[in-house]
């Protein structure tokens, strides 16, 4: 270590169990385990990637106690039966060859699933309130059902336990049922169970008892929802949230792991990239100096000096990673060899969680997360072979670091003066500083492997040639699309690219935009930022088509407060030098709005003009990123990443 994390590295400990250091994997589901709720090859593969990267515990994703209604999905851990045991210990003995400690989370989701996931039957609740987003069929548990569930959450104790799990946390966080059971907002019951602080925190109370009694001293950790954020001091709030800690205190819990929020608050469970580091360290202050049990939290920490910084102000006693474990297994290593230049960050850009939602976790920036079993035989056979790769944006110089680690000896074209690509239109927007961590982390690994980069340099044929390469990689990107609109052309008319750029300065600006993705509504953003009045088109039925909710909710939240007037199902017509002319598709009805600038987000087009001709003069080419379909940072990095993985070493043949 170069630089001093004697915090982070330091032993701690969580009840009985002695941890390495400081570093909590917390739990993010994958999908990844076997239908019958067993550990898979692959799931124990992913988690043990994290425990070989040096995390000091590990703490599973949802691990399901009740097998009618307690399925949160398919490809989900489950500790429901004895059968579970033994599959269980063979995974727990992978994790502990690294030094690693283990804990299984329970859970049960509650109101804040699907009903398709277990059979059609309406989703159970403490009281028949559907979730504002699942918006689900809800039924409320009898008061002999809500003791049965006690029976299961000790039980899935008991199972872990006897597999050797090194502890467990109980999920009381985030919306699902244990939360449902402790928030005013979603208990409205009259039994045993609901009413006053103490009813509602029964059902909780009466699990930790219960695994007590079953269990002994066994390390118990409860992740809870101190705050959930909801409008007009609704739910739980932050001083009941310390109340509710300190109760748990009393009944014996080893530790509390910190949390917020429910699905109606998403983006204070997990945060869009405009969240900064630390944001929610008014939590665990609160917590810390309430209560004298170990405090572990998750606070969107990318940084190890910031982490260390929590540690050592007395704010956290572990630090909680997420989504940084997903982007960088070996984030605890690096840091550990003074590697940190190394560490590939997560930047928040939140494609892990609409993939889980689509069914199977990914990570933008890791394309390798979740397919360690496929791609874990890197093979170094390139010995020496030039590949010719054209463009330095993500997926161009992807390709280029796992193809340098190969042996081969990549060369980038780049006719820009700077690497980046896309990427330097996507940094631009307020509050997008996450995405420079990846631009820095590409360019850090194209000078650490000596991959070539020739700056302001157009791929042209004579210098392809003359490089004679054995593969070519065209990562030529995509070009803002301009249709074919009356006035488009005109002098007032610009791209978001113009825009992000910077070729194009709008001050005091009535500006349309015309387009509602998330370019759109970024660089509409931008533009109100920059003093303009600034008003968006979308010719769809809502705003943001396309757009994952999550982010969706951040920036048009953050363009309510600029004063930006959006407007779904209007269809630009025509632009002119004074104003634009919009048809309303619903009402059929034509309408004229002033404005002194248009900006164009309209997608983009495959900049594939060369692709014809290297494929004519080149055998072995490979097109990736968006010159191949324009689409998201995750696919143009998991493109380079698996062509370059996958690229066959053939022998040469002259002519």
């Amino acid at each position: 270590m170069q630089k001093n994390y004697t915090n982070l590295f330091s032993k701690g400990r969580i009840g009985s169990l002695e941890l390495k250091n400081r570093v909590v994997m917390t739990a993010m589901g994958t999908g990844f385990a076997n239908q019958d709720g067993t550990p898979s090859e692959r799931i124990v593969k992913y988690y043990e990637e994290r425990a070989k990267g040096g995390v000091g515990l590990i703490v599973t994703e949802v691990t399901r106690v009740n097998d009618d209604h307690g399925v949160a999905g398919t490809g989900q851990l489950a500790v429901t039966k004895d059968e579970h045991i033994e599959p269980l210990r063979k995974f727990v003995d992978i994790i502990h060859q690294y030094g690693t400690k283990l804990f299984l989370q329970l859970h049960h989701p509650g109101r804040q699933n699907a009903t398709a996931l277990i059979g059609g039957q309406p989703v159970v609740a403490p009281s028949a309130i559907p979730c504002g987003v699942m918006q689900q069929e809800t039924r409320e548990l009898r008061t002999e059902e809500v003791e049965g569930l006690v029976k299961d959450f000790v039980n899935g104790a008991r199972i872990a336990k006897a597999a050797g799990v090194d502890g467990i946390e109980l999920h009381g966080a985030h919306g699902y049922l244990i939360n449902q059971f402790l928030s005013p907002y979603t208990n409205k019951r009259s039994d045993k169970y609901g009413g006053s602080f103490e009813n509602r925190l029964r059902f909780l109370e009466e699990i930790i008892l219960g695994i007590r009694e079953e269990c002994g001293d066994y390390p118990l950790m409860v992740r809870l929802t101190v705050d959930e954020f909801l409008p007009n001091g609704e739910g739980i709030q932050l001083a009941e949230g310390v109340r509710m800690v300190q109760h748990l205190e009393k009944l014996g819990i080893d530790a509390i792991d910190v949390s917020s929020g429910i699905y109606e608050t998403m983006n204070t469970i997990v945060e869009p990239t405009s969240y900064p580091q630390g944001w929610r360290t008014h939590l665990s202050q609160a917590v810390k100096s309430a209560v004298s049990i170990p405090v572990v939290a998750a606070n969107v920490i990318r940084k190890p000096e910031f982490a260390e910084e929590l540690l050592a102000s007395g704010t956290i006693d572990f630090i909680g990673i997420g989504r940084g474990l997903l982007a960088d297994p070996e984030w605890v290593k690096k840091i550990e060899e003074g590697r940190e230049c190394d560490i590939r960050n997560c930047i928040s850009c939140l494609h892990c969680f609409e993939s889980i939602f689509a069914g199977e976790l990914e990570c933008a920036v890791n394309p390798r997360m979740g397919r360690e079993l496929k791609f874990d035989n890197l093979q170094k056979d390139g010995g020496g072979r030039t590949v010719a790769i054209i463009g330095a944006g993500p997926a161009g110089m992807e390709s280029a670091r796992v193809l340098a680690m190969r042996g081969f000896k990549p060369v980038i074209f780049e006719k820009e003066a700077q690497v980046g690509g896309q990427l330097l239109l996507a940094n631009k927007p307020p509050q997008k500083e996450k995405i420079d961590w990846l631009i820095e982390y590409l360019d850090y690994q194209m000078k650490e492997l000596g991959v070539e980069v020739r700056l302001n340099t157009e791929a042209t044929l004579e210098f392809l040639k003359e490089l004679d390469p054995y593969a070519v990689f065209i990562a030529t990107g995509a070009d803002a699309f301009i249709p074919g609109i009356k006035g488009a052309e005109s002098e007032n008319v610009y791209t978001t690219t113009d825009i992000l750029n910077g070729k194009a300065a709008l001050k005091d600006k009535r500006v349309a935009v015309i387009g509602s993705g998330m370019t759109g509504l970024e660089t509409a953003e931008l533009l109100a930022e920059q003093g303009n009045k600034v008003t968006v088109f979308e010719m769809a039925s809502k705003i943001g088509p396309g757009a994952y909710f999550q982010n969706l909710i951040d920036v048009t939240t953050k363009l309510a407060k600029l004063s930006v007037d959006m407007h779904a199902g209007h269809k630009l017509q025509e632009i002119t030098a004074e104003k634009i002319i919009i048809e309303k598709v619903t009402a059929q009805e034509v309408i004229e709005c002033a404005v002194d600038a248009v900006v164009l987000s309209l997608g983009v087009k495959p900049n594939n003009a060369i692709v014809g001709t290297i494929k004519e003069n080149f055998t072995n080419v490979k097109v990736i990123g968006d010159v191949n379909a324009p689409r998201k940072i995750a696919q143009a990095i998991r493109e380079g990443y698996t062509e370059a993985y996958l690229l066959e070493v053939k022998e040469l043949v002259t002519n």
